[in-house]
């Protein structure tokens, strides 16, 4: 038989636990990992040992044995403090802790009535560059442990995240403003970042599940006049300012003529910065700066225009 007679949900019918496997693999979008970025996360226990815990949540982990075996879902409620860490002799090891599935209709002998047919393991002795399972286990990863020599105590400072979503939420703005004018301007040499032009700001609410925010910062009709113009320009989203800054090196005389300018930067909400404005209202503006050698004066006036594509993602936090 290769289509199944009988869909799910049919009154009167019987249907498979590898049905619901199935119905778990459509759903979940044939992805695995953890539900939300907050789950199964793995952390030192309170007063640090021999061992760790790990949060509370769900998640979704693939069969490997088969190929018709379906996904399944699992959840832990509570912390469970019971995952056993063995102390390093006079070598370090790295141990890897998955979330792993072991059905007794595709291998091993556990009973479902009395034995766990998910559960947390430690696979000792990984790579200390491991990030994924062994070949053919049907689990998810959820930390490397990285223990030095001689060490019996886990602290979260050898605690490699390993978890993945398994499938991410994304919120995604797309934000045009046209400058509603005056002209102003920034000229000299000062090499001072500015909020500039001051009116050019957005406020954004940032999702409390985001892990990342991309933005993409257009900015068209820069007015350049008076002279060689040499400076930059780049965008600020709360308290982070982008890494990348694009540069007006523009040098075709004094009449007034434009400029446009493309930039993009991905920012991470994990840090302490980007931490502290999840769940919040953040501010994205628009910064300028002159630089040595600068001549002319570069602004924005009614002609000017910026647009700001800004897509907030999921990830482990």
């Amino acid at each position: 038989m290769t289509l199944h007679p009988v869909p799910m949900m049919t009154t009167g019918a019987s249907h498979t636990a590898q049905q619901f496997r199935m119905m778990v693999k459509d759903l979940a979008r044939d992805n695995q990992g953890v539900t939300t970025g907050l789950d199964m996360k793995v952390s030192q226990l309170s007063t640090p040992g021999a061992g760790v815990q790990i949060s509370d949540g769900s998640a979704v982990i693939a069969g490997k044995v088969s190929s018709v075996q379906g996904h399944y879902a699992a959840y832990n409620i509570g912390t469970d403090t019971s995952v056993g860490i063995a102390a390093t002799g006079g070598s370090a090891r790295s141990d890897m802790i998955v979330l792993r599935v072991e059905d007794p209709e595709y291998e091993g002998t556990r009973d479902p009535e009395t034995d766990p047919i998910v559960f947390f393991e430690v696979i000792s002795n990984v790579s200390s560059s491991a990030t994924t399972v062994p070949s053919g286990y049907s689990a998810i990863p959820l930390a490397r442990i990285d223990l030095p020599a001689s060490t019996a105590t886990v602290t979260n400072a050898v605690i490699v995240d390993l978890r993945q979503v398994a499938n991410p939420r994304r919120e995604r703005q797309l934000l045009p403003l046209f400058y509603p004018g005056p002209l102003v301007e920034i000229s000299g040499t000062t090499e001072t970042w500015q909020n500039f032009p001051s009116g050019v700001t957005y406020t954004i609410a940032v999702p409390a599940w985001a892990s990342k925010v991309r933005i993409k910062w257009d900015v068209g009709g820069i007015r350049l006049v008076d002279g060689n113009i040499f400076g930059e320009l780049t965008f600020q989203f709360g308290t982070k300012q982008a890494a990348q800054a694009v540069y007006i090196d523009d040098n075709q005389g004094t009449a007034p003529h434009r400029y446009t300018a493309v930039m993009a930067d991905t920012l991470s909400l994990t840090d302490t910065l980007g931490a502290a404005m999840r769940g919040t209202n953040v501010t994205l503006r628009s910064r300028m700066r002159p630089k040595a050698g600068n001549v002319g004066k570069f602004g924005c006036d009614a002609a000017t225009t910026f647009v700001a594509d800004v897509e907030f993602e999921e990830g482990p936090l």
